[in-house]
């Protein structure tokens, strides 16, 4: 089964065959570097981040370019405020999303380019736009000619039309045309600038990725990403650019990540709403934030609350404390029989089959990390029925289960650390939280199963409630007491 794509530009899942066979070339645009980052990054930054991964882990050779918006108008006010240089406020801040990103552990991108290192190819290809009469120069300014390009607006599914009519256009009586857009601006005093053949200036915002693009992928690459905000204009203006300087296709698949709300609100800086990573990482472990992402297809929009945290805390903790199990299985066992079933054996066995099957459809990662939560269930059932000794080949297929569960878990970055050590680390915490020892927890414990098989429901119940009293709840099944702190 190939995996399939929902591609913004057909509207439609598409099977991924990428131009050259068994190469995927990716380009996402990344972050204008004048702030913090925000959740909203981290799930760009995530989703771009699993898919390589992915591609990776089924066979794939990945190159991955993610670009830096150095030079904006807002990277210039922002400076402008602090009294500062806009490169020095730039470089800051791409620093800063380093230090994010490492934390949330992604991968590096094999390439990461710069706006203002590129400045040479945005002149050249805004010249073949011109030499093509795609754009025109206008008082040190170039603008696109929208009009000339048969397609515009197509990714968006606008016609140009009812952009015109829909839109609050800024009256400049330098374009031709109401929706043109500026490729080249020219120079204003106190703003960074370069030489070029229309005078000092510097680009838009659209041109950067259309020639980073092409650099360093070719006229035409494979997948082009981003967040769904990024599909007009910018993207639909990148079509338009670089087609109309090539006469080819740009990329041939368009993925777009939905929004992460609050309160069903879009997250951003200009709202006011926005959680800063580093914020939220002070409360919550990368793998958290990370658990909590993936809990949603990449496409539908996130809604950011405190309960979603927690079960995602919950939630790796559950997949810690199952693999430390599976771990501290003793290697040697015995030689008695298998208490596995034949249907246990199947539900281990198909693992890896089930979780392709949900990243393939379109990198469902919600329906993946179902698998890998049906499979933790599985494993504690197993765990809590074998027997003392297990025996030799039981011990061997859990283990060996475990270890396919880690490696696909780590498609998705989680449980990336030592699940013995995670475990000890939460249960320290946990006892850190509350008065009891958990040695005088389990005394407690015993002393209620006792009266309990004994009948004694007075002393039981009395038991309950002492633990109650310190926040401890209990949970009986048929494979003994459990407890946890109760928030």
């Amino acid at each position: 089964m190939p995996i399939t794509i929902y591609n913004t530009l057909s509207r439609k899942k598409e099977p991924l065959r990428p131009l050259e066979e068994g190469h995927v070339k990716l380009y996402v645009c990344g972050i204008t570097s004048y702030d913090y980052c925000h959740i909203g990054h981290a799930r760009s930054a995530l989703v771009f981040d699993m898919v390589v991964r992915y591609l990776r882990h089924r066979g794939y050779k990945v190159t991955f370019v993610r670009n830096f918006t150095d030079i904006d108008d807002k990277i210039i006010n922002r400076a402008n405020e602090q009294g500062i240089d806009s490169a020095s406020l730039a470089l800051r801040f791409i620093n800063e999303f380093y230090t994010d990103m490492d934390a949330l552990g992604t991968l590096r991108p094999d390439i990461e380019p710069k706006a203002t290192e590129h400045i040479e190819e945005m002149i050249a290809l805004i010249s073949e736009l011109i030499d093509k009469g795609m754009a025109y120069p206008a008082n040190g300014d170039v603008y696109f000619r929208v009009e000339q390009f048969e397609n515009y607006g197509r990714l968006s599914g606008r016609g140009l039309e009812d952009m015109q009519a829909g839109a609050r256009v800024e009256v400049n009586d330098r374009k031709q045309h109401p929706m043109d857009f500026v490729l080249w601006k020219g120079a204003k005093p106190g703003e960074p600038k370069w030489p070029s053949p229309w005078g000092d200036g510097r680009p838009g915002w659209h041109i950067e990725c259309s020639a980073m693009s092409r650099k360093y992928l070719g006229d035409t690459f494979d997948i082009h990403g981003g967040g769904k905000d990024l599909v007009f204009p910018h993207h639909e203006n990148e079509i338009a650019q670089s087609c109309g300087a090539t006469g080819k296709p740009f990329a041939k698949m368009w993925m777009h990540h939905g929004f992460v709300t609050i309160k069903d609100e879009k997250m951003s800086k200009s709202l006011g709403n926005f959680l800063t990573i580093r914020d939220v990482l002070k409360q919550y472990e990368p793998e958290v934030l990370r658990l909590f992402i993936f809990s949603t297809q990449y496409r539908n929009p996130l809604d950011f609350t405190e309960t979603a945290l927690q079960d995602a805390v919950n939630g790796l903790a559950r997949m810690y404390e199952c693999l430390a199990g599976v771990d501290a299985l003793p290697e040697g066992a015995s030689t008695g029989e298998s208490i596995l079933t034949d249907q246990d054996r199947q539900d281990l066995a198909s693992l890896t089959e089930r979780f392709h099957r949900a990243m393939d459809n379109d990198f469902n990662t919600a329906q993946a990390l179902a698998h890998l939560f049906d499979t933790v269930k599985s494993l504690n059932k197993l765990l809590r029925s074998l027997p003392e000794p297990p025996a030799t080949e039981d011990v061997a297929l859990l283990k060996h289960t475990a270890a396919t569960f880690r490696e696909l878990a780590g498609v998705l970055g989680l449980v990336q650390q030592d699940p013995t050590d995670v475990v000890a680390r939460n249960r320290a915490r946990v006892l850190a939280d509350i008065d009891l020892s958990e040695e005088t927890i389990n005394e407690l414990i015993n002393k209620r199963n006792q009266a309990r098989a004994a009948k004694d429901w007075a002393t039981s119940d009395a038991v309950r409630d002492q633990l109650l009293a310190h926040r401890i709840v209990l949970k009986d099944s048929p494979e003994g007491t459990t407890w946890e702190v109760k928030k």
